[in-house]
């Protein structure tokens, strides 16, 4: 009987700026190596206090409106509390509230069930880390 688990440690770069870096190919082959075309969920954790995992559409300018959004939610200007870091550095520690670190995706068949034009990202506002880990667990 095959294991019905399997587990990966993704190291991604994410630069000195703002980013929506997309995990879905990297997710997709994950998969193809552990899933073994059967049904189950895919868990998208990173454990950083300054990231998350989000479910959106990328390529068609959603990518730049999320961070957009984030920049007028959450601006990095002298408001924060937590003030360790680059001036805003605290919006990055509120983040996860709001893009939270993790995702479960359902897998059927292997695949993961996203919709057509869904993407599955890391986003990143923390531009003082610029070195990630992104854990993808699969449970058949």
């Amino acid at each position: 009987m095959a294991e019905s688990f399997g587990t990966r440690v993704l190291d991604i770069r994410t630069g000195d700026r703002e980013t929506v870096h997309d995990l879905t190919g990297d997710c997709a082959a994950f998969l193809r190596e552990v899933a073994g075309g059967r049904d189950g969920l895919l868990n998208v954790f990173v454990p950083h206090a300054t990231a998350g995992i989000a479910v959106i559409e990328t390529g068609a300018g959603s990518d730049e409106d999320l961070l957009a959004l984030l920049g007028d939610l959450l601006p990095a200007d002298d408001r924060w509390r937590h003030r360790h870091g680059p001036r805003g550095h605290g919006r990055d520690h509120v983040l996860p509230a709001l893009v939270p670190p993790h995702a479960t995706l359902p897998v059927i068949g292997g695949r993961m069930e996203l919709g057509t034009w869904q993407s599955v990202v890391l986003v990143d506002t923390n531009v003082s880390n610029t070195e990630r880990q992104v854990r993808l667990s699969f449970l058949g």
